[in-house]
């Protein structure tokens, strides 16, 4: 049975419990591990009392995404892991044709569904990787399509292949994980196949997080931050760091006018990136 030999992990932070609902309303077949970097009490109380949960975290901090894929991988007593967002919807049959393309192709790593948005929309999943093209383009694959890169909304792989490759690099912590992995998995000559007879539906692109003001800090600072690092993984981050640090003395200056003038969100704005650019510095020394 499939069901024996997959889990799903679930990381949340801040999430709706309508949201979640209908994503486990889909899966409830699966042994179903969920990490809530909020340490959301009340929610995980409704959960349970609607869900049969297998394993429920609830960490005291926010530590990331990727520590907190760590975290559920290391949790994990199945062959098979689908790590998917709880914004995401794919069903029983979906997740199978997951599964049976992975076992499918000799050399494939991991696999992820077609997506498309609410509205039936194709939207974009398997990619380029980021210094080779844009992220927006989508690609309308007519069947399984070996890619450079997919985004964890849905992946699906053997936990013991992950941890052979070395897991998530801890230190992304929200952004360009998703890049990073699938680069190293490129690495070893292995393939990622976005699986056209799978299907899923995401609403990509939303930041949950409910506070304006922390939304703005947490965007700004770890996507400059974690791009900065995922280049000088790559030995590229040289062009970029002196483009910003080009622009570090006009960065002060406007987080300063803004905090004068009460203008809390641009000051705020300007902050995360004075401190994702003073946090990166430790590489270049």
């Amino acid at each position: 049975m499939m069901n024996k030999r997959l889990s799903i992990l679930i990381i949340l932070y801040e999430e709706n419990f309508e949201v979640i609902k209908k994503c486990l309303s889909n899966i409830n077949e699966y042994k179903i591990i969920i990490i809530d970097n909020a340490n959301d009490q009340s929610l995980k109380d409704k959960i349970i009392k609607n869900f049969k949960i297998y394993k429920y975290f609830l960490n005291k901090k926010n530590i990331g995404f990727s520590k907190a894929a760590n975290q559920g991988i290391s949790e994990c007593d199945t062959e098979y892991l689908l790590i998917l967002g709880a914004d995401c919807l794919i069903t029983y049959s979906d997740i199978e044709q997951l599964m049976l393309a992975k076992e499918k192709y000799k050399d494939c790593f991991l696999t992820s569904p077609t997506i498309y948005d609410h509205t039936g929309k194709l939207t974009y999943n398997g990619e380029p990787l980021n210094e080779n093209s844009s992220k927006n383009e989508v690609i309308k694959n007519s069947g399984d399509v070996c890619v450079d890169s997919v985004l964890t909304t849905a992946i699906l792989f053997k936990v013991k292949d992950i941890i052979n490759i070395g897991l998530f690099d801890e230190e992304f912590f929200l952004y360009f994980l998703d890049i990073d992995l699938c680069k190293r998995i490129k690495g070893i000559k292995k393939s990622i196949i976005q699986v056209y007879s799978s299907k899923a539906i995401h609403e990509t692109g939303h930041l949950k997080v409910k506070n304006r003001f922390k939304k703005i800090f947490f965007r700004n600072f770890y996507f400059d931050y974690e791009e900065l690092y995922y280049l000088y993984k790559n030995n590229l981050h040289q062009k970029k760091y002196n483009i910003v640090k080009k622009k570090i003395s006009k960065f002060i200056f406007k987080f300063f006018i803004n905090l004068l003038i009460i203008r809390f969100d641009k000051s705020i704005y300007y902050l995360s990136k004075l401190l994702a650019f003073y946090k990166f510095r430790k590489f270049t020394k």
